[in-house]
């Protein structure tokens, strides 16, 4: 086998076994604090369905990928590629629909004065209204990719064909291949720039919260970062790591809607780009949330007769 063959399926298998297992740990842990009675909090919920997409966008991108990038041919039938092609568009939709709502929530949260209609969004009710709008809208504007979809068939490929390897995007002309392209880079652009906004948000709270509290620090010489300080400052660390992504991501798509004709590894490259921060993602959310981390110590818990006492069983 080529050596450059075998780094690209090497790659694609760790990055999709790292992202996967990292993600599971997450949605493992948080079926650990239903079943033992814990409360979710709004972060909780939007983490939760954050990890499931981006578990979705590992399945339905990096599996196939690996197989295919290995010779294993005619993994999916022409149904396969459309079911694959159509969940992996709304996994990565939702991938970046989440994050920006994860970084909006947390903006709301560490505003000084977060009451009116924008405090809403931290109640329970019309968090889970606003996650299932986001499904809802996202397989409604991703409902085209299916019917474009087909498994490659032998001899020179099309012009304005997406080449997945394991399956073929086929448009009809310059001009909807060129639509699709934009219309998807619009839509990720308008979610990353609120996702932007409300970071700059956050940190301007921050650098005023730190510049406000610095003599206590001084004097008391411990932390006196709150909780919601923390965690503003792992929601930036994660979008941080989204908008680096994206942006190599958008780079290498941009210049693929400029040819008729995309090297297969020019999207070998994409493929692997796209998939990092899913991959990449659980990893920091693991190491900065105790709870995460206390749900799979504690996947059976018991309260002792102290009311702040936790009994783990495993």
């Amino acid at each position: 086998m080529d050596l450059c063959v075998m780094i690209k399926g090497v790659s694609f298998f760790f990055q999709t076994s790292v992202g996967t297992f990292g993600n599971g740990i997450i949605l493992i842990s948080y079926v650990n604090m239903l079943c033992s009675g814990s409360k979710m909090m709004p972060v909780d919920i939007v983490l939760s369905h954050l990890a499931f997409a981006n578990m979705m966008v590992l399945l339905t991108r990096g599996v196939p990928q690996t197989m295919t990038v290995f010779g294993m041919e005619n993994v999916l039938n022409d149904n396969g590629c459309k079911t694959v092609v159509y969940s992996y568009r709304i996994a990565r939709a939702l991938s970046v629909s989440l994050t920006c709502l994860l970084s909006v929530l947390q903006a709301v949260t560490i505003a000084p004065n977060n009451r009116g209609f924008i405090f809403k969004i931290k109640e329970v009710k019309y968090l889970s209204l606003s996650i299932i709008f986001i499904w809802l809208i996202n397989m409604a504007v991703c409902i085209a990719a299916p019917f474009f979809s087909e498994v490659p068939k032998k001899g020179n490929i099309p012009k304005f064909t997406l080449n997945l390897g394991f399956c073929h995007v086929l448009f009809p002309d310059q001009l909807s291949y060129i639509i699709n392209g934009f219309a998807v880079t619009f839509r990720d652009f308008a979610f990353v720039a609120l996702m932007v906004f409300a970071s700059c948000y956050i940190i301007r709270i921050l650098y005023r919260h730190r510049r406000r509290v610095r003599t206590i620090r001084r004097t008391t010489n411990g932390q006196t970062d709150s909780a919601e300080t923390k965690a503003a400052k792992d929601v930036l660390r994660l979008v941080f790591l989204y908008v680096i992504f994206f942006g190599i991501d958008n780079i290498i798509w941009v210049n693929m809607l400029t040819v008729a004709d995309v090297p297969s590894i020019v999207t070998d490259m994409r493929v692997f780009f796209s998939s990092c921060y899913a991959s990449l993602s659980p990893v920091l959310i693991i190491n900065s949330n105790k709870k995460i981390r206390r749900g799979l110590k504690c996947p059976f818990m018991q309260q002792t007769n102290s009311p702040e006492v936790y009994v783990c069983h495993i």
